[in-house]
């Protein structure tokens, strides 16, 4: 039931990125275009834009199901999770939306270049998730539909700097999406509302950011894990590095995926990993 709960957290992360974000961008899009909105469409907005957080921080949840108790995430580095996604995806939609309002059919050009440099990104990180080079290659492009909204990592090992380089990447790209829409606007009062939104946008993708270093630095669960010189986690997959789980026998109806995140994720020992192993053919057994 845990590996099935996790496949499920998965492909409702999926869809929230490949179907209820591009609505949402849509429907602000559409309510920008018309400048008139109900207050029904207002609370779907905010709604929306809770969902996709969640479904982020539901997903983070999820994988730290194989943990450790002490590696869960607390009420308090939930919230901090929550928001600073949050805080960074608001502004990226927006820019988003505001682009498609300058020039409708630009972002037909401007998400395939951005998603491609994101596959060949993902694809330099040497993925294995999936067990054929088919559905990887499939797997890569639906994290790469993810990166233009958010951040997901896939790899193991410390995270900063392929942080930064995506966080200002994405920072560039958005500034870049709302300058050009508020250099050839028409001079006219119709939106002359989304200045200061979109002057605000930025404090908070800062925000976010600032969340988010607060958030690793003093929050995270392994936190004092990797003070001490351990690997950061990975959202997705990550190779083991010769992990001790690795050497492990390990019971034919392991979820393999599962098997590889948790191996990647683990500052693993061998009592750890044997108690782990040992929970899981016990349960088989049981079944």
């Amino acid at each position: 039931m845990a590996f099935l709960s996790h496949d499920i957290s998965m492909l409702r992360l999926f869809e929230t990125f490949l179907e209820n974000t591009p609505q949402l961008t849509l429907l602000l899009y559409v309510i920008l275009r018309t400048n008139k909105a109900e207050p029904s469409q207002g609370l779907g907005i905010c709604t929306a834009f809770l969902c996709v957080t969640w479904s982020l921080l539901d997903y983070h949840q999820s994988l730290r199901a194989f943990l450790q108790d002490k590696y869960e995430l607390t009420w308090g580095s939930s919230v901090v999770y929550f928001l600073w996604n949050l805080f960074l995806i608001c502004p990226r939609v927006l820019a988003v939306a505001l682009f498609a309002l300058l020039w409708p059919y630009g972002v037909a050009v401007h998400f395939p270049l951005v998603w491609l440099a994101m596959f060949l990104w993902v694809s330099l990180q040497g993925t294995d998730f999936m067990e054929s080079p088919g559905p990887e290659q499939l797997y890569r492009a639906m994290v790469a539909v993810i990166l233009y909204f958010s951040w997901f990592n896939v790899a193991q090992g410390r995270t900063l700097h392929r942080s930064v380089i995506y966080h200002g990447f994405i920072l560039a790209d958005s500034t870049l999406l709302a300058l050009s829409w508020l250099w050839c606007r028409t001079p006219s009062e119709e939106h002359a509302y989304l200045v200061p939104v979109v002057c605000a946008a930025l404090p908070c993708y800062l925000l976010g950011l600032a969340l988010r270093a607060a958030y690793y630095t003093w929050l995270h669960p392994n936190a004092r894990v990797q003070r001490e010189g351990a690997c950061d986690e990975v959202d997705a997959d990550g190779r083991s590095g010769g992990l001790a789980l690795r050497a492990l026998a390990v019971p034919d109806l392991v979820n393999r995926r599962m098997q590889r995140l948790a191996r990647a994720q683990l500052p693993v020992s061998q009592p750890v990993g044997q108690r782990f192993l040992n929970g899981t053919a016990a349960a088989e057994s049981a079944l």
